[in-house]
């Protein structure tokens, strides 16, 4: 049943983030970016149908590494200490240059308004109170889902508030279950990749299908042939973001079953069912409940599988939320948003943020600044400090550790080609174009 639910939220996400540019859960705030504008320009079937196979794949795939090579990711997830953990966290915040496209001073200025908020909360090394003005709710911070919801879903319900008396509505395309061949040799490759991504991501605990997603995206974007293209309504973000963070789902039990180590807050979850029932995960899991582990094996992949029957089957019903009017869509929509904030933590302070990011999000899409950004400055923002300093202390203080392991070494070499890549880029087709409109001339 918690197999079930965890793979089916991870997916079901998607679904209104796709639709109505909700995430269903943080793992789908990078679906935002292709799956909306896709639904917009009236091919919101065909976005749902790549999401759902893209799904299918990652988790069905993520299961096999579960399966076979455990034990082998599980050691080498072990090996993130916190120089590697800084390192991956200071590469995820290096998609922030892709995503911008050609407003890279942008996309850097909303990054860094994540990072501001994201120092808001009890600092993990001093344990000193930062920025709460004296409110205990914002002890821990500033909760991720009501800042997200704010800054997706009610900045878009204040835009279609704005819009709705002029808006059109967009005429959906003809609804097929299965992506078309064209789409699928799109995706195929890039559901591989970002399968093998999340995984890999998922067995390091503290990660999640948040960050998979997001790192999924940027490779996906660094290796296409036209990545231009990203964030208009493209097949292969859809496909590496929902393989990612589908992908996670069989990394993070990884490390639970080998080595009794959750690899993200939900596998918590699944750690104390299994401690309920008198189990202690680890080595001995495999050696004295066999039949345990071959049974979670087959319910995992039958998840996956049942995953993919219902949402293709579901397809038409999800798509029927577009067809109702505005006057009713958007006062529901908000209404879901503010159960959804105050759920969390049952705190006025959460559904206050949410408001206020959502008025934040407003102005930000008016001004043409992309929001993405704040959300991933928010998610790997404390990652990156607590880590840098984690690594710092454990040192004494010296820098050693971030220029002699050769995992950090790594991330740090593909975060500088990522930060350096795409001005280039920016750079040579500026050029390129001035001198096509010369010869014009």
């Amino acid at each position: 049943m918690l197999l079930g639910i965890y793979c089916g939220a991870i997916y079901g996400g998607s679904i209104s983030a796709i639709l109505l540019k909700t995430p269903g859960t943080p793992a789908s705030a990078a679906t935002i970016l292709d799956g909306h504008p896709m639904a917009q320009r009236g091919e919101a079937g065909r976005a749902l149908g790549i999401s759902t196979v893209s799904s299918s794949i990652g988790g069905v795939i993520s299961g096999v590494f579960l399966i076979l090579i455990s034990p082998l990711l599980a050691k080498f997830a072990l090996k993130f200490g916190g120089d590697e953990y800084f390192a991956l966290a200071l590469f995820g915040l290096s998609i922030i240059v892709s995503m911008s496209g050609k407003q890279i001073m942008k996309g850097l200025s909303a990054a860094f308004l994540g990072l501001l908020v994201a120092t808001i909360g009890i600092d993990d090394v001093t344990s000193v109170a930062r920025f709460t003005f004296g409110c205990s709710d914002l002890l821990s911070g500033i909760s991720l889902i009501p800042a997200m919801i704010g800054l997706f879903a009610v900045s878009e319900v204040f835009l279609s508030m704005e819009r709705s008396a002029t808006r059109e509505k967009v005429e959906q395309k003809k609804i097929k279950l299965l992506p078309s061949k064209s789409d699928f040799r799109k995706l195929l490759p890039t559901a591989l990749r970002g399968s093998i991504i999340g995984t890999i991501i998922g067995t390091i605990p503290g990660t999640g299908g948040d960050i998979a997603a997001f790192v999924s995206y940027n490779v996906a974007q660094r290796t296409s042939r036209h990545p231009e293209q990203f964030g208009t309504g493209c097949v292969q973000g859809i496909a590496a973001s929902e393989s990612a963070n589908n992908g996670t789902t069989g990394g993070t039990l990884i490390p639970l079953l080998t080595l009794g180590v959750p690899g993200d807050s939900t596998t918590a979850v699944l750690l104390g069912a299994l401690t309920l029932q008198g189990l202690s995960c680890g080595p001995m899991l495999f050696t004295n409940h066999a039949d345990l582990i071959y049974s979670i094996y087959v319910g995992f992949m039958s998840a996956n599988v049942l995953l993919l029957i219902l949402g293709l089957l579901l397809m038409r019903v999800y798509i029927r939320v577009l067809s109702v009017h505005d006057y009713f869509i958007t006062p529901a929509i908000l209404i879901l948003c503010v159960v959804g904030a105050f759920a969390i933590n049952k705190s006025y302070v959460d559904l206050i943020s949410m408001f206020a990011f959502g008025v934040l999000g407003y102005f930000l899409t008016k001004l043409e600044v992309p929001l993405s950004p704040i959300v991933l400055a928010i998610i790997l923002g404390p990652l990156a400090e607590k880590n840098f300093r984690r690594a710092l202390m454990i040192s004494h203080g010296s820098f050693e550790p971030f220029y002699t392991s050769v995992i950090t070494m790594v991330l740090f070499a593909i975060t500088l080609i990522a930060l350096v890549v795409p001005p280039l880029v920016n750079l040579i087709q500026a050029k390129r174009a001035k001198k096509k409109n010369k010869a014009d001339t």
